[in-house]
């Protein structure tokens, strides 16, 4: 369970995915994550100092504020538009135990439509 505090954000979940790599002894495989929301996402980067708030003012410029046509509250559907471009699912490789990532890959969530309680559901193949 992740608990957001801003309307958007990008968060680090990477230890919190390798915990449970650990607590179910997964060796080898892959990590299939996958956010069932429509305003929030998955994705890989770099966290260093200020990117998180670098990412969220990149979001804003990639998706356009237009006269959307979406009935329940169109004011979202910029958010629901970047989070399908973004993507709601990541698979990362797990060897010995551990996640395959980059040097300063890190594996984040992000919020687009917050604050909320979201749900990141992990399974292993």
């Amino acid at each position: 369970m992740i608990h957001t505090k801003k309307e958007k954000e990008v968060i680090d979940i990477t230890q919190d995915v390798q915990k449970v790599v650990r607590e179910k002894g997964i060796e080898e495989g892959l990590c299939n994550l996958f956010v069932a929301h429509t305003s929030a996402a998955l994705t890989t980067a770099d966290l260093d100092a200020g990117t998180d708030l670098d990412m969220v003012d990149a979001f804003e410029k990639i998706v356009p504020d237009l006269q959307y046509r979406h009935p329940h509250n169109p004011g979202h559907v910029k958010y629901h538009v970047l989070a399908s471009l973004i993507g709601p699912s990541l698979s990362v490789p797990i060897d010995k135990g551990e996640l395959v990532l980059g040097a300063w890959q890190k594996v984040v969530f992000v919020e687009l439509g917050g604050p909320k309680e979201r749900t990141v559901m992990v399974r292993f193949s």
